[in-house]
Formats: structure tokens, C-alpha cells, sequence
């Protein structure tokens, strides 16, 4: 059984972990969504993605060149723990700005839930399973934003220099 301490300390590594996944999706850093998942991991994203982890990485990594920005906003999450196991449900507001096919460009605003079960792998808490659930789609036509921002250049990756903000991936 772990303490109150442990406890915590695994809570805030979880947390983290979907803090990551966003900066993985929104950053466009397919080495550090790379990381965050079990080895045997699954990931149901609704009708987009049903399947093995790396596979859906893969998806993304196919997937996210056509997004022009995109923002995933945590909210509420809720976490349990049980030794090296855990689950939790995470509330969020993704953005995406997207082409409309014909030109101009979309806001495609979603309110979704990302049902989790989790797993510590050699000292690192990963998904072991997301499940996501569509709540609330909007999409709007959105006004040109300018040139298509280049993931390579973004300022966070040379601005913050910790391990945690690498391009790539944790430590």
C-alpha cells in the first residue's frame, strides 16, 4: 500500500503525463509522443483512431503536418492509484486550426474526455490505455492567421532548457 507522500508524488507524475501528451500533440513532437505510451498500449480516439499506441503515433505523425495550430487545454482530471497501476478521466478543450479543403482555414473546437488507465514502466508512469470521448464538437470558418507556424522554430524549444521541455522526448 502506498502512502500519502507516494501517493501524491505518483498523482502529479500522471498528471504530467497528460500535460506531455498535449505539448507532444500541439508541438507536433512525435519523439516525445512516442514516450508516453506502454509498449502494449491501446489508443480509441473515437471514429479518427482505434488501435495499438505506436500505430496511432503513426496516424499522427501522418495526421498533424495538415493541422495549421492546434491547442489541448487541460482541465479537470481525476486520478487513482494503485501501486503501479492507475486510471483517471481528463477533461479538455482541444483546438485545432485546420484547412476547410477549399482554401481558407477552420476553427474545429472540441470538448472532450480522455478515459485513462496508466502504468509505471521503469520509473516513468505511461498510458497503458486512452480512451477518448467526443462531448461537443464546434467548427467555425476562421480568418487567415498568416503563415503556417514551423514546429522546428518554435521559441519553447530553445527558450526552456530542461530535459522536460526537449525536443523528442523525456528523460
Amino acid at each position: 500500500m502506498m502512502d500519502a507522500l507516494e501517493m501524491l508524488v505518483a498523482k502529479d507524475e500522471i498528471r504530467e503525463l497528460a500535460q506531455l501528451y498535449s505539448r507532444g500533440v500541439d508541438r507536433k513532437d512525435i519523439g516525445l509522443l512516442k514516450t508516453l505510451y506502454t509498449a502494449d498500449g491501446i489508443d480509441r480516439h473515437g471514429h479518427h483512431f482505434d488501435g495499438p499506441a505506436d500505430e496511432y503515433i503513426g496516424f499522427l505523425e501522418r495526421s498533424l503536418p495538415h493541422m495549421h495550430v492546434g491547442g489541448h487545454f487541460v482541465c479537470n482530471h481525476l486520478v487513482t492509484v494503485n501501486g503501479d497501476t492507475g486510471e483517471g478521466e481528463v477533461y479538455a478543450i482541444a483546438w485545432h486550426l485546420i484547412p476547410d479543403g477549399k482554401g481558407g482555414l477552420l476553427h474545429d473546437i472540441q470538448g472532450v474526455r480522455y478515459i485513462d488507465r496508466y502504468r509505471r514502466e521503469n520509473g516513468k508512469w505511461r498510458f497503458a490505455k486512452r480512451v477518448v470521448s467526443f462531448d461537443m464538437k464546434l467548427i467555425q470558418p476562421a480568418a487567415d492567421h498568416g503563415d503556417k507556424p514551423d514546429p522546428e522554430k518554435d521559441p519553447s524549444y530553445g527558450e526552456l532548457l530542461t530535459s522536460l521541455f526537449a525536443r523528442g522526448g523525456r528523460t
